[in-house]
């Protein structure tokens, strides 16, 4: 599935004219008319996900710089484009500082809005795979950080948002490498319980000796090797969540006393005496189906049915394959900043084979995939020699390898925008051609000169105001105050 990009403008013409050239993009367009219309669009849950906006500046009732507050007031990291064929420069610094990431002029050629759509969409990937490594890491995931746009995985999310809002306890279901952890992090971070810890066990990879230690804690002497104090997991995560990985794999004897501390909210340290009160969420997964457990007598059907309150099954991959292109994107963005390399994307064959296949180890095994075509690939696109795991396995007969290539970095674009290309109050100097004297052949006012080399230098560093700030060997603050004050100079002079 491509990117979806939102198109907000009051005028009919602009919005037909945006929006043949975002399918001439290959992204799929989203038309409103308002800018009421538009932060709709983003808030709607039902809707479709958004991955940038393209909006017009001036519209009656709720503007754009109306929107961009909205947006901010939101919480949305949405990346916006705007447009503009009204007012100077004041009006573009205005939706730059109010968080708009850049900016076009009407009415804006094709070669331009590509660039700008292409360096949106990578600059939000990057952070956004940024972003969801500091939540993880600080516990604060969310479920905007689960990466997707299938429809097989709309109703689980819409089921795991509503139970976030509670302590009902979730039995997560799915492939191993799907994001068991991941949405279990996510129904955390987004309950009354994000503050409090966020404690994973995964109950494979105990020793059978050592699970009830690990899970309930230990007293000092409880047996060979104890000789310190151990509070345990369910402790440990007191007024927060405990995630039990691969629940399936507990002996049988630790789910008895599993059973009793769900039962009654207490856990007993192995050699303890007394039993200590815990109030613990608890979000199990599974790569196993557990009703097949219980037939087989391996899984306690009590303990079953006190984890099964809530199940959600997590879709494969190769069951929604419309992710696949988004996840590329991602992983790409991340590995090609951790590693520094200069990568422009993923050649049409390569991502219409990555699309084919059936990723046995799902998310995990494509992260994995990408992140080793990034380190040993030569060439400035990766290709299809670049994923020999995946080459290994042969296409289905009939099957085209054609498909849209995924450019992650436009090689062509401008390094910078020309000053025509933005509307100003004063007609712009080039490099060089400051005119020193006005049209009655008097020197201008300082005022003047500085107030032309700062739009100048906001127009040839395309609203990078930290650049522009460090080129002019000025503060930001100094920046922003002396752009006020010729705002402001200016509203006065029409005033008179």
């Amino acid at each position: 599935m491509a990117a979806t990009i939102l198109i907000a403008d009051d005028d009919a013409v602009q919005r037909r004219l945006v929006e043949n050239m975002v399918q001439k993009c290959g992204y799929e367009p989203l038309v409103v008319d308002s800018g009421d219309a538009a932060i709709a669009a983003l808030t709607a849950s039902e809707t479709q996900a958004i991955d940038a906006v393209v909006l017009d500046l001036v519209m009656p009732g709720l503007d754009g710089l109306g929107v961009l507050a909205k947006i901010r007031e939101a919480g949305l990291t949405v990346p916006v484009i705007v447009q503009t064929a009204h007012g100077g420069i004041d009006n573009v610094v205005s939706a730059m500082r109010a968080g708009a990431q850049d900016f076009v002029v009407k009415p804006v050629g094709f070669e331009r809005l590509q660039v700008s759509l292409r360096n949106a969409l990578n600059a939000s990937a990057l952070k956004g795979e940024l972003q969801r490594i500091r939540h993880s890491r600080e516990g604060r995931l969310t479920f905007s950080d689960i990466i997707t746009r299938s429809e097989a995985m709309a109703g689980v999310l819409r089921t795991a948002q509503k139970a976030a809002s509670s302590t009902i306890p979730v039995l997560i279901e799915g492939e191993s490498g799907v994001g068991k952890e991941l949405f279990a992090r996510a129904i955390h971070g987004s309950g009354e319980r994000k503050a409090r810890p966020f404690v994973a066990v995964n109950c494979g990879a105990i020793p059978d000796n050592l699970v009830e230690s690990i899970l309930f804690g230990h007293e000092k002497g409880a047996f060979t090797g104890a000789t310190e104090r151990h509070q345990g997991k369910f402790v440990e995560a007191h007024g927060g969540t405990l995630f039990l990985d691969e629940v399936g794999e507990l002996p049988l004897a630790t789910q008895v006393k599993l059973l009793r501390a769900l039962q009654e909210g207490t856990v007993e340290a192995v050699g303890g005496r007394k039993p200590v009160k815990v109030d613990v969420r608890i979000i199990s997964a599974t790569n196993r189906k557990l009703l097949d457990l219980v037939k087989g007598g391996q899984f306690r059907e009590d303990l079953f049915y006190r984890l099964h309150v809530l199940p959600l099954t997590i879709p494969a991959l190769r069951q929604r394959r419309e992710d696949i292109p988004h996840l590329l994107r991602h992983f790409l963005a991340r590995f090609c900043a951790e590693e520094n390399r200069n990568i422009t994307g993923i050649s049409g064959e390569a991502m219409a084979h990555l699309s084919q296949l059936d990723w046995p180890g799902n998310i995990r095994q494509l992260e994995n995939t990408v992140y080793r075509a990034v380190v040993m690939s030569d060439g400035d696109q990766l290709a299809l020699a670049d994923f020999p795991q995946g080459t290994a396995h042969p296409v289905a007969e009939g099957k085209s390898l054609q498909g849209e290539p995924l450019v992650v970095s436009p090689s062509t674009a401008p390094a910078m925008i020309s000053g025509n290309e933005i509307p100003v109050t004063v007609s712009l100097p080039t490099a060089g051609g400051l005119a020193m004297l006005n049209a009655a052949g008097e020197v201008r006012p300082l005022e003047d000169l500085e107030n032309e080399i700062i739009r100048f230098a906001i127009s040839h560093y395309r609203g990078q105001m930290s650049e522009v700030a460090r080129r002019l060997k000025i503060g930001r603050s100094t920046l922003y105050r002396k752009l006020d004050e010729a705002a402001a100079g200016a509203r006065a002079s029409d005033a008179t």
